[in-house]
């Protein structure tokens, strides 16, 4: 694999040691078959030739070598470290092996995710090796509503989901930070060591500062054997366009932010035509009629409200037909104010809202050459394409 010299050196510790009782089937997970090539195989080769992994080094269980072998054939690899009785014990195993020459940084990744992409293993390298921060964890910020339930399963509380991500790996630190770390978790007490469920966990423990990498979807985590098979989808797209005129106001909302303008834009709800778009483009996939259908202007519960409401809705529409939003692109066509600015914090609010990745939203801006309503700065008009991915029936 080669070097760069862009990037400190990293080693890829893959940590394929468990047995996944949840998974079924002849052989742990990690050697199940997924087109042919064991699950391992898979994720070893997201891991070639990323720039700064300068190698990979595995973790398996006792008894797993002829397995083992069969997964990494060809692949150049170093021997593999026996695993602990636990995952924590087993990433420990592991940074121990790396220690008689340690690498600048250790990118620890579950064997059960398969298809991380090489940006998101970049991006958590790159904010991994940035002067004062200790570790990147790839996630995902939380998009479902959580609730708190007492022991016969009534709701005690509705748990606001601002600021809360659901990790994934990579999790990349400075190997010599999370080595004293886990040196330090394996000789607590046996309950409090079993608390720390992740590295990041054992990261925190010891004080490092640790620091949320967004990651996607597809990096999902390989639990059952119906996560290998997964059913037959369907691809959509559809269309969304909404129009708003300006009023007397001081910033106009568009894509879930206020920009400073010398207007606002009018409407029963925030009047945002950017949201508004993307939320007919995304209903229009699963033809669930507009905006107006679910949430209707004659309804006083909606004047004034925010149309990431609106948004967030279409999506959980989606996800009830067991979807995923693929992409979603943006054109909003206006002659003032200026997108521009604005554009990279109108793509990362898109993302929150609906829970994907940055990398899968496109924001836009054009103007009619002075033509028209938009052209004598009258108002904006917002178009949008959304793209989703459905189980066929």
């Amino acid at each position: 694999m080669p070097n760069c010299t862009a990037l400190p050196r990293c080693t890829a510790l893959i940590v394929a040691a468990g047995r996944g009782s949840r998974f079924g089937g002849p052989l742990p997970k990690q050697y199940a078959l997924l087109n042919g090539h064991p699950l391992l195989r898979h994720t070893l080769l997201a891991f070639q030739g990323i720039p700064g992994i300068t190698a990979q080094r595995v973790v398996i269980a006792p008894g797993d070598d002829s397995h083992y072998a069969q997964a990494a054939d060809g692949l150049g690899l170093a021997s593999p470290v026996p695993g602990g009785i636990s995952r924590q014990q087993s990433v420990l195993h592991g940074l121990e092996a790396l220690a008689a020459d340690p690498p600048d940084l250790v990118a620890i990744h579950d064997a059960a995710r398969p298809f991380v992409r090489p940006a998101e293993i970049e991006a958590c390298l790159r904010m991994a090796a940035t002067p004062g921060i200790d570790g990147a964890v790839l996630g995902i910020p939380l998009a479902d509503t959580l609730k708190r339930v007492d022991p016969e399963g009534a709701v005690t509380e509705t748990v606001p989901r601002r600021d809360l991500w659901r990790t994934q790996t990579p999790q990349v630190f400075r190997f010599d930070a999370i080595l004293a770390a886990h040196r330090t978790a394996a000789s607590l007490g046996a309950t409090d060591a079993t608390a720390l469920t992740d590295d990041a966990a054992v990261a925190e423990r010891a004080g490092l500062k640790v620091v949320m990498v967004q990651g996607s979807e597809d990096n999902r985590k390989i639990t059952t054997m119906d996560d290998l098979h997964a059913p037959t989808t369907e691809t959509r797209t559809a269309f969304g366009f909404d129009v708003h005129g300006f009023a007397d106001g001081t910033a106009v909302m568009l894509g879930g932010i206020a920009i400073p303008h010398s207007r606002k834009l009018a409407g029963h709800s925030d009047a945002d035509v950017a949201l508004h778009a993307l939320t007919d483009a995304v209903l229009g996939t699963i033809g669930a009629g507009d905006i107006g259908k679910h949430f209707p202007p004659s309804d006083p519960q909606w004047r004034g409200a925010s149309s990431d409401r609106f948004l967030r809705h279409a999506v959980d529409l989606v996800t009830a037909r067991r979807g995923r939003i693929v992409h979603l692109d943006l054109t909003i066509v206006c002659e003032a104010p200026k997108v521009g600015p604005h554009r990279e914090a109108m793509v990362q609010s898109i993302a929150r809202i609906t829970g994907i990745a940055e990398d899968r939203v496109s924001v836009k801006a054009t103007t009619t050459e002075g033509l028209g309503f938009t052209g004598r700065r009258e108002g904006i008009a917002a178009q949008a394409v959304a793209t989703v991915e459905l189980p066929k029936d």
